[in-house]
């Protein structure tokens, strides 16, 4: 059996055609794989467990054995692989006793030179779909310069009291992913002196027509665009979603084939909401996001507040909606970020633009707003202004990638390594009252 797989694994890796590496059916010692941990101290148990499997007749385990300091797992070398050169590895795993599998569970791709030394920072697989009891995990990356071996490396950290068996190892070279262009537009724009909310969408939609004429994907309006100016309260411009604000802006949505994400004021029951909704690009209501954290300003006004964060797939890319007040705490970026936004569209009336950027930084995604006292702008993920609407009834205009990486030199991916790094485990206290 020992000769068939090594025989197996050079057809894959000597072939005319692009690599392509399947590892299971794992023997006891498995082929090619070896124990990694930094010193012994630290060392987890690992072992192939036959009655376990996946897609086989074993897997591979990694127990934390008791130990709290444990980190490390198996490790094995794969390649020749070619810097510039595109690759995807996928791995499944289960586990038990694993608390905070986020952190605790991590497969990466170490990129080594033909010393076997590093030559940048590990790739870590985030991108994840449930199989049943089991977990697909995958990543796509180019090979870095100097690179001529792919390192996969299977981790458990911390975690005395669990077991993670992965199983149906594959590592595969690939094309290189083409580019996710997106065009976006975003509105600044404060009407005054306004009759009513209806006036007032209307005022911005013109703005709108006045200023872009091209294809977009994305037009944003700012927070509370059916109440700026006209003297109204949130509570007597409120209106129900779907209703009319919803049904003006699907005919722009449907005539530009854009998705348009907005500010309104929601009438649920009694119940009034600071809302951002999502029209597609056929003008239906494909999502809405209820704002969660209030100033008080809005509390004593007789807002309620939300109460979670939900992300929304379109046909580009997974986006995710802040409004306003939420820029001044880390949580709600970080919440869609964590659920795979890979842009944040900010209907904001004011707000901390440092804050802003760092939201942008910290989550390695692109930040839109569309403000009246905050600027209106179009931020990639190292918080650089990629457009600004110039002043009153201009719009933002840029096109952006969302298959560009925007990875730090010294730090590698960041956008993967802080899902894979996030600690769920560590709970911010309560306010104590001591100064």
């Amino acid at each position: 059996m020992k000769t068939l797989a090594i025989l197996a694994l050079l057809v894959s890796n000597l072939s005319a055609g692009p690599l392509q590496v399947r590892l299971k059916d794992f023997e006891d010692p498995p082929l090619g794989w070896r124990l990694w941990s930094h010193r012994a101290a630290t060392a987890p148990r690992v072992f192939v467990d036959s009655t376990v499997s996946h897609s086989g007749r074993a897997s591979l385990a990694v127990s934390g054995n008791g130990n709290a300091l444990a980190h490390g797992g198996w490790e094995h070398d794969l390649g020749p692989i070619a810097p510039g050169k595109w690759y995807r590895l996928s791995v499944s795993y289960r586990w038990q006793g694993v608390m905070h599998p986020v952190w605790q569970i991590v497969a990466r791709i170490d990129w080594r030179d033909s010393q076997n030394k590093r030559v940048a920072p590990p790739d870590y697989l985030y991108q994840q779909r449930p199989e049943g009891d089991w977990m697909r995990t995958w990543i796509e990356a180019a090979a870095p310069e100097r690179a001529s071996v792919a390192t996969v490396q299977l981790f458990l950290s911390h975690a005395p009291h669990g077991v993670v068996w992965w199983d149906d190892v594959r590592f595969e070279e690939i094309p290189p992913p083409g580019p996710r262009h997106v065009r976006i537009a975003a509105v600044h724009f404060r009407p005054q002196h306004s009759p009513g909310p209806q006036a007032n969408v209307e005022a911005f939609i013109e703005r709108f027509q006045n200023e872009v004429h091209g294809p977009t994907d994305i037009i944003l309006f700012p927070e509370g665009m059916t109440v700026v100016g006209t003297g109204r309260s949130y509570v007597e411009v409120a209106e129900s979603v779907p209703g009319p604000t919803t049904e003006r802006l699907a005919k722009l949505a449907k005539a530009r084939n854009s998705y348009i994400v907005a500010g309104l004021y929601e009438a649920e029951g009694t119940a009034v909401y600071n809302t951002a909704v999502l029209l597609d690009r056929q003008g239906r209501l494909a999502g809405k996001y209820r704002k969660v954290y209030l100033p008080r300003e809005e509390y004593e006004a007789g807002l309620t507040p939300g109460n979670q964060f939900p992300v929304f797939d379109a046909d580009f890319g997974r986006l995710g909606l802040m409004i306003c007040y939420d820029v001044f705490f880390s949580d709600p970026a970080k919440a869609l970020a964590m659920q795979g936004a890979e842009m944040i569209l900010l209907p904001i009336w004011g707000g901390d633009e440092v804050l802003a950027r760092a939201r942008a930084i910290e989550n390695r995604v692109f930040l839109v707003t569309s403000g009246y006292d905050h600027p209106t702008y179009i931020m990639d993920p190292d918080g650089e202004r990629l457009s600004v609407a110039s002043g009153q009834g201009r719009v933002a205009v840029a096109t952006v990638d969302l298959s560009k990486r925007y990875s730090h030199p010294h730090l590698g991916d960041m956008r993967a390594r802080r899902r894979k790094e996030q600690r769920t485990d560590v709970l911010i206290p309560p306010p104590s009252g001591q100064r």
